[in-house]
């Protein structure tokens, strides 16, 4: 075979480099340059001032209330993608494709799209805004309001990273230890949930950094109130638009802060094995050979 003909696109030291320079000029300026655009705005006024601005009552406010959605959101997203995944991998159904393509909707609909629907729904001229209203319960425009729709726009993302996992490992676990006498928590737990820790932790640091930086969505449902139902992304526009930009910054270099944060949980996290789709199949043993005996799963 011709040497020449056998040399592959990109293999040649002139095409890396180029390659390799191009994607490291792209990244400085589409990525570097705006992180440090943003720390250097937030700092130009000195350290004193960068304080006073994230203590700020409404800066303030909106940090804790995008903690407290984060803290609401996610943990209930997670015990939706786990269920979602165990139903969808674990037991066979008319319909069960169907599911897994209602799961991924919230990534073909626009986050305001969303928003907007929750208004027909849970707004006053809504679906349920009057009887919601006569039981003086309040939705939008509210801390409920800003959970639904924050749980809305994740709500795939456990799920979408257990489901391929789960798939590819099969049922033959689970079957063997409920042959074995272990009830449904303890296969989950010392069966399950030990193959699946590292894509569990990984889907759950993905939708937390989405929660924390939703805005379309939240801008929708929340109604914009100053110091009430402001999330961090929507009190950066709103310090923005006052033209306080150095305050802007301010915010917006918190929640960098915390997205470089979820990065690097992330990277750790895919060096430990999360997010990949490779599970080594058990052995099968030889004819006449019992199988290894698993201990420890009977009640």
């Amino acid at each position: 075979m011709n040497r020449r003909a056998s040399v592959r696109i990109g293999e040649t030291p002139l095409a890396r480099r180029l390659l390799i320079g191009f994607v490291l000029a792209l990244s400085a300026v589409f990525i570097l340059a705006p992180l440090a655009v943003i720390f250097g705005q937030a700092f130009s006024m000195g350290l004193g001032y960068f304080a006073s601005t994230i203590a700020a009552p409404d800066t303030r406010h909106a940090i804790l209330l995008t903690v407290l959605t984060a803290l609401i959101a996610v943990p209930l997203n997670t015990g939706f993608g786990i269920a979602a995944a165990w139903a969808v991998t674990k037991f066979d159904f008319p319909g069960r494709r169907l599911l897994v393509v209602l799961i991924e909707i919230p990534f073909s609909i626009s986050p305001i799209v969303a928003g907007t629907a929750y208004l027909f729904v849970y707004g006053l001229q809504g679906l349920f805004g009057p009887a919601l209203q006569a039981a003086e319960i309040r939705i939008l425009f509210a801390l409920p309001g800003i959970v639904l729709a924050s749980m809305f726009v994740t709500a795939p993302f456990v799920a979408r990273e257990l489901i391929p996992l789960m798939e590819a490992q099969g049922r033959s676990e689970e079957e063997a230890a409920v042959s074995l006498g272990a009830n449904g928590w303890q296969v989950f737990r010392r069966v399950t949930l030990p193959n699946v820790k590292w894509a569990l932790l990984y889907g759950v640091v993905l939708c937390n950094a989405r929660v924390m930086g939703e805005f379309g969505a939240v801008s929708i449902v929340s109604g914009n109130i100053r110091g009430q139902t402001n999330t961090l992304p929507l009190q950066i526009e709103l310090l923005y638009n006052d033209y306080n930009t150095v305050g802007a910054f301010a915010a917006a270099s918190i929640l960098t802060l915390l997205a470089l944060v979820t990065l690097a949980v992330k990277v750790l996290l895919e060096s430990r094995g999360a997010g990949r789709r490779r599970h080594r199949p058990a052995a099968t043993p030889a004819p006449g050979v019992a199988a290894p005996r698993q201990e420890g799963l009977a009640p």
